[in-house]
Protein backbone atom coordinates (compact mmCIF):
# COMPACT_ATOMS: atom_id res chain seq x y z
CA UNK A 1 0.00 0.00 0.00
CA UNK A 2 1.30 3.28 -0.66
CA UNK A 3 0.46 6.57 0.94
CA UNK A 4 0.35 10.76 0.02
CA UNK A 5 0.82 13.30 2.51
CA UNK A 6 -2.37 15.33 2.77
CA UNK A 7 -0.25 18.72 1.81
CA UNK A 8 1.27 16.86 -0.91
CA UNK A 9 -0.53 13.68 -3.09
CA UNK A 10 2.02 13.48 -5.75
CA UNK A 11 4.71 12.02 -4.25
CA UNK A 12 4.24 8.45 -2.90
CA UNK A 13 5.47 6.84 0.60
CA UNK A 14 5.67 2.95 2.03
CA UNK A 15 4.32 2.44 5.10
CA UNK A 16 8.29 2.58 6.64
CA UNK A 17 8.63 5.97 5.96
CA UNK A 18 4.89 6.47 7.26
CA UNK A 19 5.43 4.87 10.19
CA UNK A 20 8.99 5.92 11.19
CA UNK A 21 8.68 9.97 10.38
CA UNK A 22 5.43 9.99 11.95
CA UNK A 23 4.38 13.83 10.25
CA UNK A 24 5.20 14.40 6.60
CA UNK A 25 8.48 16.88 6.09
CA UNK A 26 5.48 19.39 4.64
CA UNK A 27 3.86 19.65 7.49
CA UNK A 28 0.96 17.05 6.65
CA UNK A 29 -0.53 13.93 7.48
CA UNK A 30 -0.01 10.40 5.81
CA UNK A 31 -3.20 9.14 3.99
CA UNK A 32 -3.10 5.89 1.64
CA UNK A 33 -3.53 6.75 -2.31
CA UNK A 34 -6.07 4.00 -1.88
CA UNK A 35 -8.04 1.38 0.98
CA UNK A 36 -8.16 -1.96 0.12
CA UNK A 37 -12.05 -2.62 1.45
CA UNK A 38 -13.48 -5.86 3.13
CA UNK A 39 -16.38 -7.13 1.73
CA UNK A 40 -19.27 -8.91 3.47
CA UNK A 41 -18.17 -12.33 2.60
CA UNK A 42 -14.58 -10.79 4.72
CA UNK A 43 -16.68 -9.62 7.66
CA UNK A 44 -18.23 -13.56 8.35
CA UNK A 45 -15.02 -14.84 8.33
CA UNK A 46 -13.72 -12.43 10.83
CA UNK A 47 -16.55 -12.93 13.13
CA UNK A 48 -15.37 -15.36 15.16
CA UNK A 49 -12.12 -14.25 15.58
CA UNK A 50 -9.91 -13.59 18.88
CA UNK A 51 -8.49 -9.99 19.04
CA UNK A 52 -5.38 -10.89 17.61
CA UNK A 53 -6.08 -12.68 15.24
CA UNK A 54 -8.73 -9.78 13.80
CA UNK A 55 -6.22 -7.49 14.26
CA UNK A 56 -3.62 -9.54 11.94
CA UNK A 57 -6.23 -9.23 9.29
CA UNK A 58 -6.91 -5.83 9.61
CA UNK A 59 -3.33 -4.30 10.14
CA UNK A 60 -1.97 -6.38 7.41
CA UNK A 61 -3.14 -4.97 4.29
CA UNK A 62 -1.67 -1.14 5.55
CA UNK A 63 1.89 -2.48 6.10
CA UNK A 64 2.75 -5.22 3.90
CA UNK A 65 5.66 -3.74 2.80
CA UNK A 66 7.01 -3.13 5.96
CA UNK A 67 7.20 -6.39 7.01
CA UNK A 68 6.34 -10.49 6.46
CA UNK A 69 2.63 -11.57 7.78
CA UNK A 70 4.64 -14.12 9.67
CA UNK A 71 6.43 -11.35 11.90
CA UNK A 72 3.40 -9.39 12.00
CA UNK A 73 1.51 -11.89 14.05
CA UNK A 74 4.29 -12.58 16.36
CA UNK A 75 4.48 -8.79 17.09
CA UNK A 76 0.80 -8.56 17.81
CA UNK A 77 1.00 -11.76 19.83
CA UNK A 78 3.75 -10.00 22.19
CA UNK A 79 2.20 -6.66 21.97
CA UNK A 80 -1.23 -8.13 23.43
CA UNK A 81 0.38 -10.84 25.72
CA UNK A 82 0.62 -7.93 28.30
CA UNK A 83 -3.12 -7.05 28.67
CA UNK A 84 -5.17 -7.99 31.20
CA UNK A 85 -7.60 -9.44 29.55
CA UNK A 86 -7.10 -12.08 26.85
CA UNK A 87 -8.85 -10.22 24.02
CA UNK A 88 -7.10 -6.77 25.17
CA UNK A 89 -10.70 -5.15 25.40
CA UNK A 90 -14.14 -6.12 26.65
CA UNK A 91 -17.72 -4.79 25.72
CA UNK A 92 -19.82 -4.52 28.73
CA UNK A 93 -23.44 -3.80 29.02
CA UNK A 94 -24.39 -0.22 31.10
CA UNK A 95 -27.85 0.48 30.86
CA UNK A 96 -29.54 0.93 27.22
CA UNK A 97 -25.90 0.80 25.84
CA UNK A 98 -22.83 -1.02 25.48
CA UNK A 99 -20.10 0.01 26.78
CA UNK A 100 -16.45 -0.92 24.98
CA UNK A 101 -13.47 -1.17 27.96
CA UNK A 102 -10.38 -0.25 26.11
CA UNK A 103 -8.37 0.43 29.31
CA UNK A 104 -7.29 -2.96 30.29
CA UNK A 105 -3.36 -2.23 29.07
CA UNK A 106 -0.10 -1.53 31.19
CA UNK A 107 -1.05 2.50 31.75
CA UNK A 108 -5.31 1.73 31.92
CA UNK A 109 -6.18 3.82 28.99
CA UNK A 110 -7.01 2.95 24.96
CA UNK A 111 -4.23 4.36 23.74
CA UNK A 112 -2.01 1.42 25.21
CA UNK A 113 -3.96 -0.78 22.14
CA UNK A 114 -2.10 0.84 19.63
CA UNK A 115 1.45 2.12 21.55
CA UNK A 116 2.11 -1.25 22.68
CA UNK A 117 2.19 -2.70 18.66
CA UNK A 118 4.41 0.46 18.05
CA UNK A 119 6.91 -0.07 20.80
CA UNK A 120 7.71 -3.57 18.84
CA UNK A 121 7.31 -2.12 15.18
CA UNK A 122 10.22 0.35 16.42
CA UNK A 123 11.75 -2.87 17.86
CA UNK A 124 11.81 -4.76 14.67
CA UNK A 125 12.82 -2.08 12.52
CA UNK A 126 15.76 -1.17 14.55
CA UNK A 127 16.75 -4.74 14.89
CA UNK A 128 19.08 -4.44 11.64
CA UNK A 129 19.56 -1.24 11.67
CA UNK A 130 22.59 0.48 12.95
CA UNK A 131 20.95 3.90 13.95
CA UNK A 132 19.34 5.32 16.82
CA UNK A 133 16.12 6.80 16.89
CA UNK A 134 15.11 9.73 19.06
CA UNK A 135 10.86 10.03 19.56
CA UNK A 136 9.33 12.96 20.57
CA UNK A 137 5.55 13.27 21.49
CA UNK A 138 3.37 15.55 23.00
CA UNK A 139 0.69 14.42 25.53
CA UNK A 140 -2.50 15.56 27.38
CA UNK A 141 -2.31 13.32 29.61
CA UNK A 142 -2.40 9.22 28.45
CA UNK A 143 -0.46 9.33 25.58
CA UNK A 144 2.75 9.83 27.11
CA UNK A 145 2.01 6.92 29.12
CA UNK A 146 1.46 4.36 27.12
CA UNK A 147 4.16 5.33 25.04
CA UNK A 148 6.86 5.38 27.82
CA UNK A 149 5.77 2.03 28.66
CA UNK A 150 5.84 0.47 24.81
CA UNK A 151 9.49 2.11 24.72
CA UNK A 152 11.04 2.07 27.81
CA UNK A 153 14.20 -0.47 28.17
CA UNK A 154 14.59 -0.93 24.49
CA UNK A 155 17.92 -0.58 22.70
CA UNK A 156 18.94 2.67 20.25
CA UNK A 157 15.27 4.31 20.72
CA UNK A 158 14.97 7.45 23.38
CA UNK A 159 11.85 9.29 23.95
CA UNK A 160 11.22 12.12 25.07
CA UNK A 161 7.74 12.83 26.30
CA UNK A 162 5.89 16.66 26.30
CA UNK A 163 3.18 17.47 28.60
CA UNK A 164 1.31 20.11 29.71
CA UNK A 165 2.54 21.27 33.23
CA UNK A 166 -0.43 20.79 36.21
CA UNK A 167 -2.55 20.47 33.54
CA UNK A 168 -3.08 16.48 33.40
CA UNK A 169 -3.74 14.70 36.54
CA UNK A 170 -1.06 13.44 39.42
CA UNK A 171 -2.18 10.13 38.43
CA UNK A 172 -1.48 10.66 34.95
CA UNK A 173 1.28 12.32 35.49
CA UNK A 174 3.13 9.76 37.86
CA UNK A 175 2.59 6.67 35.02
CA UNK A 176 4.90 8.79 32.71
CA UNK A 177 7.53 10.26 35.44
CA UNK A 178 8.23 8.00 38.03
CA UNK A 179 10.53 5.33 35.31
CA UNK A 180 14.28 4.99 36.13
CA UNK A 181 14.29 3.89 32.31
CA UNK A 182 17.53 5.53 31.07
CA UNK A 183 15.97 5.96 27.77
CA UNK A 184 12.99 8.15 28.94
CA UNK A 185 12.74 11.82 29.40
CA UNK A 186 9.71 14.03 30.80
CA UNK A 187 9.30 17.48 30.12
CA UNK A 188 6.75 19.57 31.40
CA UNK A 189 5.74 22.50 29.31
CA UNK A 190 4.84 26.02 30.57
CA UNK A 191 1.50 25.86 28.34
CA UNK A 192 -1.36 23.74 26.96
CA UNK A 193 -1.41 20.77 25.46
CA UNK A 194 -1.91 22.58 22.06
CA UNK A 195 1.55 24.13 23.07
CA UNK A 196 3.14 20.87 23.49
CA UNK A 197 1.45 20.13 20.06
CA UNK A 198 2.60 22.67 18.38
CA UNK A 199 6.37 22.62 19.61
CA UNK A 200 6.61 18.79 18.42
CA UNK A 201 5.30 20.27 15.06
CA UNK A 202 7.63 22.71 14.64
CA UNK A 203 10.43 20.39 15.41
CA UNK A 204 9.35 17.85 12.94
CA UNK A 205 8.89 20.41 10.53
CA UNK A 206 12.33 21.68 10.98
CA UNK A 207 14.19 19.03 8.68
CA UNK A 208 17.53 19.66 9.94
CA UNK A 209 16.81 19.31 13.55
CA UNK A 210 14.51 16.20 12.72
CA UNK A 211 17.28 14.90 10.40
CA UNK A 212 20.16 15.10 13.06
CA UNK A 213 18.16 13.59 15.92
CA UNK A 214 16.45 10.99 13.34
CA UNK A 215 13.71 11.82 14.74
CA UNK A 216 10.23 9.97 15.15
CA UNK A 217 6.53 10.47 16.51
CA UNK A 218 3.66 8.10 18.07
CA UNK A 219 1.51 10.75 18.44
CA UNK A 220 -2.52 10.23 17.21
CA UNK A 221 -1.39 11.56 13.74
CA UNK A 222 0.73 8.95 13.29
CA UNK A 223 -0.93 6.34 10.73
CA UNK A 224 0.07 3.31 12.34
CA UNK A 225 -2.32 4.27 15.42
CA UNK A 226 -4.93 4.80 13.63
CA UNK A 227 -4.78 1.46 12.32
CA UNK A 228 -3.96 -0.59 15.09
CA UNK A 229 -7.08 0.85 16.68
CA UNK A 230 -9.60 0.39 14.04
CA UNK A 231 -9.38 -2.53 15.21
CA UNK A 232 -11.49 -2.67 18.04
CA UNK A 233 -14.45 -0.98 16.13
CA UNK A 234 -14.76 -4.58 13.75
CA UNK A 235 -13.90 -6.36 17.42
CA UNK A 236 -17.16 -4.66 19.29
CA UNK A 237 -19.02 -4.83 16.21
CA UNK A 238 -18.96 -8.36 16.29
CA UNK A 239 -20.15 -8.93 19.91
CA UNK A 240 -22.82 -7.05 19.06
CA UNK A 241 -25.74 -10.33 18.94
CA UNK A 242 -28.14 -8.04 16.94
CA UNK A 243 -26.20 -6.61 13.90
CA UNK A 244 -29.85 -6.27 11.92
CA UNK A 245 -29.98 -2.70 14.24
CA UNK A 246 -27.66 -0.07 12.78
CA UNK A 247 -24.70 0.26 15.30
CA UNK A 248 -23.54 3.70 16.58
CA UNK A 249 -20.22 4.64 18.18
CA UNK A 250 -19.28 7.48 20.32
CA UNK A 251 -16.22 8.59 20.82
CA UNK A 252 -15.00 10.88 23.24
CA UNK A 253 -12.74 13.19 21.80
CA UNK A 254 -9.99 15.86 21.65
CA UNK A 255 -7.30 14.92 18.77
CA UNK A 256 -9.90 13.33 16.42
CA UNK A 257 -7.79 9.76 16.19
CA UNK A 258 -9.77 7.40 18.03
CA UNK A 259 -12.61 8.88 15.89
CA UNK A 260 -10.93 8.51 12.67
CA UNK A 261 -10.09 5.14 13.29
CA UNK A 262 -13.41 4.29 13.69
CA UNK A 263 -14.18 6.15 9.92
CA UNK A 264 -11.40 4.31 8.93
CA UNK A 265 -13.22 0.47 9.19
CA UNK A 266 -15.93 1.97 8.28
CA UNK A 267 -14.20 2.86 4.47
CA UNK A 268 -12.73 -0.56 4.76
CA UNK A 269 -16.12 -2.43 5.09
CA UNK A 270 -17.69 -2.03 8.63
CA UNK A 271 -21.33 -0.91 8.35
CA UNK A 272 -21.16 1.66 11.09
CA UNK A 273 -24.25 3.95 10.69
CA UNK A 274 -23.37 7.20 13.22
CA UNK A 275 -20.74 8.44 14.84
CA UNK A 276 -20.60 11.27 17.99
CA UNK A 277 -18.00 13.28 18.39
CA UNK A 278 -18.16 13.29 22.41
CA UNK A 279 -16.61 17.23 23.56
CA UNK A 280 -16.17 18.50 26.60
CA UNK A 281 -16.14 22.59 27.08
CA UNK A 282 -13.41 22.78 24.55
CA UNK A 283 -15.86 21.98 21.80
CA UNK A 284 -13.88 23.16 18.78
CA UNK A 285 -15.35 19.59 16.83
CA UNK A 286 -18.73 20.08 18.77
CA UNK A 287 -18.72 23.85 16.92
CA UNK A 288 -17.62 22.86 13.21
CA UNK A 289 -19.78 19.40 13.26
CA UNK A 290 -22.79 21.23 14.32
CA UNK A 291 -22.21 24.50 12.72
CA UNK A 292 -19.64 24.84 10.65
CA UNK A 293 -18.12 26.72 12.98
CA UNK A 294 -13.93 25.87 13.34
CA UNK A 295 -12.89 28.54 15.85
CA UNK A 296 -10.14 28.18 17.89
CA UNK A 297 -10.47 29.40 21.32
CA UNK A 298 -8.58 29.70 24.56
CA UNK A 299 -8.20 26.27 26.03
CA UNK A 300 -9.98 25.39 29.34
CA UNK A 301 -8.98 23.34 32.20
CA UNK A 302 -11.65 20.50 33.01
CA UNK A 303 -11.73 17.14 34.99
CA UNK A 304 -11.41 15.72 31.81
CA UNK A 305 -8.23 17.19 30.68
CA UNK A 306 -6.86 14.36 27.69
CA UNK A 307 -9.54 16.28 26.20
CA UNK A 308 -8.00 19.65 27.01
CA UNK A 309 -7.38 20.63 23.18
CA UNK A 310 -8.65 23.44 20.81
CA UNK A 311 -6.48 22.38 17.78
CA UNK A 312 -7.34 18.46 16.50
CA UNK A 313 -4.64 17.45 14.58
CA UNK A 314 -6.29 14.18 12.67
CA UNK A 315 -9.51 16.58 11.36
CA UNK A 316 -6.66 17.44 8.82
CA UNK A 317 -7.41 13.92 7.42
CA UNK A 318 -10.70 14.33 7.20
CA UNK A 319 -10.31 18.04 5.58
CA UNK A 320 -8.58 16.17 2.87
CA UNK A 321 -11.41 13.55 2.58
CA UNK A 322 -13.73 16.57 2.03
CA UNK A 323 -11.76 18.12 -0.74
CA UNK A 324 -11.93 14.96 -2.82
CA UNK A 325 -8.35 15.05 -1.48
CA UNK A 326 -6.64 17.81 -3.05
CA UNK A 327 -3.54 18.54 -1.35
CA UNK A 328 -3.63 22.53 -2.90
CA UNK A 329 -7.44 23.21 -0.65
CA UNK A 330 -6.08 21.26 2.13
CA UNK A 331 -3.05 23.59 2.43
CA UNK A 332 -5.25 26.89 1.93
CA UNK A 333 -7.60 25.35 4.96
CA UNK A 334 -4.57 24.75 7.06
CA UNK A 335 -2.88 27.76 6.64
CA UNK A 336 -6.63 29.77 7.40
CA UNK A 337 -6.23 27.83 10.98
CA UNK A 338 -2.75 28.72 11.46
CA UNK A 339 -2.62 32.09 10.38
CA UNK A 340 -6.87 33.03 11.42
CA UNK A 341 -7.77 30.39 13.71
CA UNK A 342 -10.50 29.73 11.80
CA UNK A 343 -12.04 27.83 8.84
CA UNK A 344 -15.70 28.02 7.62
CA UNK A 345 -16.83 24.66 6.88
CA UNK A 346 -19.47 25.30 3.70
CA UNK A 347 -22.81 23.50 3.76
CA UNK A 348 -21.66 21.23 1.55
CA UNK A 349 -18.74 19.71 3.30
CA UNK A 350 -20.99 20.09 6.60
CA UNK A 351 -23.53 17.65 4.86
CA UNK A 352 -21.10 15.02 3.95
CA UNK A 353 -19.61 15.24 7.77
CA UNK A 354 -22.63 14.70 9.16
CA UNK A 355 -23.46 11.49 6.71
CA UNK A 356 -20.94 9.99 9.47
CA UNK A 357 -20.65 12.03 12.29
CA UNK A 358 -22.50 13.76 14.58
CA UNK A 359 -21.52 15.41 17.88
CA UNK A 360 -21.84 16.70 21.45
CA UNK A 361 -20.69 18.92 24.38
CA UNK A 362 -20.67 18.27 28.16
CA UNK A 363 -19.56 21.21 30.88
CA UNK A 364 -18.58 20.04 34.36
CA UNK A 365 -21.45 19.69 35.88
CA UNK A 366 -23.28 17.22 33.24
CA UNK A 367 -20.00 15.23 33.42
CA UNK A 368 -20.31 14.66 37.49
CA UNK A 369 -23.84 13.80 36.77
CA UNK A 370 -23.01 11.06 34.50
CA UNK A 371 -20.71 9.71 36.38
CA UNK A 372 -23.41 9.95 39.43
CA UNK A 373 -26.40 8.71 37.55
CA UNK A 374 -24.88 5.69 36.22
CA UNK A 375 -22.81 4.33 39.23
CA UNK A 376 -26.30 4.83 41.36
CA UNK A 377 -28.11 3.21 38.78
CA UNK A 378 -25.69 0.51 37.69
CA UNK A 379 -22.50 0.34 40.14
CA UNK A 380 -20.25 1.40 37.53
CA UNK A 381 -17.99 4.03 37.79
CA UNK A 382 -17.14 5.78 34.84
CA UNK A 383 -14.09 7.64 34.26
CA UNK A 384 -15.09 11.59 33.29
CA UNK A 385 -13.69 11.01 29.76
CA UNK A 386 -15.82 7.91 29.39
CA UNK A 387 -19.32 9.83 31.30
CA UNK A 388 -18.76 12.35 28.47
CA UNK A 389 -19.29 9.65 25.55
CA UNK A 390 -21.74 7.60 27.67
CA UNK A 391 -23.82 11.46 28.05
CA UNK A 392 -23.70 12.22 24.47
CA UNK A 393 -26.13 9.11 23.97
CA UNK A 394 -28.50 11.55 26.25
CA UNK A 395 -27.88 14.68 24.05
CA UNK A 396 -28.17 13.03 20.43
CA UNK A 397 -31.01 10.19 19.79
CA UNK A 398 -29.79 7.39 17.69
CA UNK A 399 -31.94 4.24 17.37
CA UNK A 400 -29.80 1.17 17.65
CA UNK A 401 -27.04 -0.71 18.72
CA UNK A 402 -25.17 2.15 20.47
CA UNK A 403 -21.77 1.74 21.98
CA UNK A 404 -19.30 4.18 23.88
CA UNK A 405 -15.73 3.82 23.61
CA UNK A 406 -14.58 3.98 27.29
CA UNK A 407 -11.35 5.18 27.24
CA UNK A 408 -9.38 5.32 30.79
CA UNK A 409 -9.38 3.83 33.99
CA UNK A 410 -11.50 6.11 36.30
CA UNK A 411 -8.34 5.20 39.10
CA UNK A 412 -6.69 7.74 36.69
CA UNK A 413 -8.89 10.28 37.81
CA UNK A 414 -9.11 10.74 41.52
CA UNK A 415 -10.06 14.29 42.13
CA UNK A 416 -13.43 13.56 39.75
CA UNK A 417 -14.45 10.47 40.87
CA UNK A 418 -14.02 12.10 44.45
CA UNK A 419 -16.17 14.78 43.50
CA UNK A 420 -18.91 12.56 41.48
CA UNK A 421 -19.71 9.93 44.02
CA UNK A 422 -17.74 10.95 47.51
CA UNK A 423 -15.45 7.46 46.58
CA UNK A 424 -11.86 6.92 46.15
CA UNK A 425 -10.91 5.30 42.22
CA UNK A 426 -8.54 2.42 43.77
CA UNK A 427 -4.86 2.06 41.60
CA UNK A 428 -4.45 -1.91 40.55
CA UNK A 429 -2.19 -3.33 43.03
CA UNK A 430 0.12 -3.80 40.22
CA UNK A 431 0.32 -0.15 39.91
CA UNK A 432 -0.32 1.27 42.93
CA UNK A 433 3.59 2.11 43.73
CA UNK A 434 3.62 4.90 41.53
CA UNK A 435 2.21 6.85 44.56
CA UNK A 436 5.00 6.71 46.43
CA UNK A 437 7.47 6.94 44.04
CA UNK A 438 10.37 9.62 43.54
CA UNK A 439 9.33 11.69 40.06
CA UNK A 440 11.60 12.56 37.70
CA UNK A 441 10.74 15.38 34.75
CA UNK A 442 12.11 18.79 34.02
CA UNK A 443 10.23 22.04 33.59
CA UNK A 444 10.83 24.34 30.58
CA UNK A 445 9.17 27.45 29.50
CA UNK A 446 6.95 26.91 26.13
CA UNK A 447 10.44 27.98 24.26
CA UNK A 448 11.19 25.94 20.99
CA UNK A 449 14.78 26.60 21.01
CA UNK A 450 14.91 25.91 24.83
CA UNK A 451 13.49 22.38 24.41
CA UNK A 452 15.02 21.57 21.18
CA UNK A 453 18.83 22.48 23.12
CA UNK A 454 17.65 19.84 26.01
CA UNK A 455 16.85 17.09 23.74
CA UNK A 456 20.15 17.55 22.20
CA UNK A 457 22.17 17.45 25.00
CA UNK A 458 20.44 14.00 26.11
CA UNK A 459 21.00 11.69 22.96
Amino acid sequence: MNYVSTRNNSDSFKFEDVFIKGLAEDGGLFIPKSLHKHSQKDLLTFKNLEYKELAKKIIYPFIGDFMSEHDLSKIIDKSYSVFRKHNVVELVKIGDRSVLELFHGPTLAFKDVAMQLLGNFYEYYLSNKNEKINIVVATSGDTGAAAIDAIKGKENINIFVLHPNNRISSVQRKLMTTGKDKNVFNIAVEGSFDDCQNLVKAMFTDKNFANEIKMSGVNSINWARIIAQSVYYFYSYFLIEDNDKPINFSVPTGNFGDVYAGYLAKKIGLPINKFIVATNQNDILHRAITNGSYNVENVLETISPSMDIQIASNFERLIFDLNDQSDKKTIEVMKSIKEKGKYAIQKESLDKINVDFLSSRMDENEILNTIKTVYEKFDKVLDPHSAIGYGAFDKVNLNGNNVVLATAHPCKFPDAIKKAINIKAELPDELSFILDEKENYDIIDNNLNKIKQHIKERI
